[in-house]
């Protein structure tokens, strides 16, 4: 039983460090594509 409750709990522990690490990652990326839309707006804007 203890074997199995530790399998569990490193399975746990890795599937939510993925998680962290591509919500972090995809958090930036959507950032950084907002920014560049709404740089472009301003710029369609000012001419």
């Amino acid at each position: 039983m203890d074997e199995k409750l530790r399998i569990i709990l490193i399975i746990i522990i890795s599937v939510s460090i993925f998680g962290l690490l591509l919500f972090v990652f995809v958090k930036n990326y959507i950032k950084e594509k907002i920014n560049y839309l709404v740089e472009n707006e301003k710029k369609k804007k000012s001419k």
